[in-house]
């Protein structure tokens, strides 16, 4: 019951309820997280900094 479970069940979420507009913006939000994420490190933030 990871978090493999949950992509799971969001993936039948999607297919059942036919919400497939939520998927460009989930990415996203994934995307943004993984780039805070990133910016907290003191090696990338620099890089990071330059793109906005």
């Amino acid at each position: 019951m990871g978090k493999l479970s949950l992509l799971k069940e969001f993936w039948g979420f999607l297919r059942t309820r036919k919400k497939w507009w939520l998927t460009p913006i989930v990415i996203m939000l994934f995307l943004l997280g993984v780039l805070i994420f990133f910016a907290q490190s003191s090696a990338v933030a620099p890089f990071i900094y330059t793109l906005f």
